[in-house]
């Protein structure tokens, strides 16, 4: 059997920031490596090119003053990143040693050792798992207001979920739509009480408590996303909220199984790193992009911090 290949960086994930990270480590003449994934596993720990792969139009991306399809947006980014010396190959990461460097990652294409690697893993929107959900995902129903809330100007809107996040993507909505409706399994709110407070004095948001979606309803192409059916759950009893687009606002799980044990994460499993760095606890292992960042979750966010992630190894690897 082979040694494994060595290589100097890394990267775990194909995604706006494991690109942007390819980038500039290539240009450093780092030669990196990236992980895009390959959907092979059961539960992949990443899919090539990442959530934006599943979005449609993207207007809020600089350099795109008309806007540019989530699926082109990763191409370009990809391609950008072979011309720049980047090698990517598309295979799952199984397994990384963090214990010792160089660290030993395992993957669907063999062992490799890397004397820096940098977590791009992202994060995955929680959904309703529910009929219809598939059908209508972007195509009135979004999991994220500040990406897609624009496509909704003028409309009557659902938000569902009951804490931080349902009331800022149902205030934000509120600047678009000409109502929000946020709709919610009980009466009670994880909510921060300034956050729902703010959400209940805002004249363009409703509550629907003591509610459960079962259904999205409506037909493509059209008429696109008539409204939502809910069910009570102390009585079982439906009923109909008539709507023009959906999100989902009940959180993200950072994809970070594979990091379990081995980094110091939050309560709910993003990556922590040091302020101002990409730094992680064991030196030498950055991360970067969604995986390590429960506020903003943005393409450009993730893309700037995958600059950083490159930096900072680039320098790691000069001490």
């Amino acid at each position: 059997m082979s040694a494994p290949e060595h290589v100097k960086v890394a990267i775990v994930g194909g995604g706006p920031a494991g690109c942007t990270a390819a980038i500039y480590a290539a240009r450093a003449n780092l030669a990196p490596i990236m992980f895009e994934g390959g959907g092979l596993m059961v539960e992949p720990l990443t899919t090539p090119g990442g959530q934006l792969t599943i979005t449609t139009e993207v207007e809020n991306y600089p350099g795109f003053p008309h806007g540019v399809q989530g699926p082109k947006l990763m191409e370009l980014f990809r391609q950008q990143s072979e011309h720049a010396g980047a090698r990517i190959v598309t295979t799952d990461v199984t397994s990384v040693d963090t214990s010792a460097r160089p660290f030993r990652i395992v993957t669907g294409e063999g062992e490799f050792l890397a004397d820096t690697v940098i977590i791009a893993t992202g994060a995955s929107a929680k959904w309703l798992d529910i009929p219809t959900e598939e059908k209508f995902r972007n195509h009135g129903l979004s999991a994220c207001a500040t990406c897609d809330g624009a496509f909704f100007k003028g409309m009557d809107l659902v938000v569902v979920g009951g804490g931080d996040t349902a009331m800022e993507e149902a205030n934000y909505l509120t600047n678009l739509a000409s109502k929000v409706t946020i709709v919610h399994r009980r009466d009670t709110f994880r909510a921060s009480r300034a956050m729902l407070e703010r959400a209940r004095r805002n004249p363009k948001i409703e509550f629907a408590t003591h509610a459960v979606v079962d259904e999205i309803l409506g037909g493509l192409p059209k008429p696109g996303v008539t409204g939502v059916r809910v069910h009570d759950p102390r009585d079982g009893s439906t009923r109909d909220l008539p709507c023009q687009g959906v999100f989902v606002a009940i959180g993200h799980m950072p994809n970070s199984a594979l990091f379990q044990g081995k980094l110091d994460m939050d309560a709910i499993g993003y990556i922590k790193t040091r302020p101002g760095s990409t730094a992680t606890a064991v030196p030498g292992v950055f991360a970067c992009g969604d995986v390590a960042d429960h506020v903003y979750r943005q393409a450009v966010t993730a893309a700037g911090t995958g600059c950083m992630a490159a930096i900072d190894a680039e320098r790691f690897l000069l001490q």
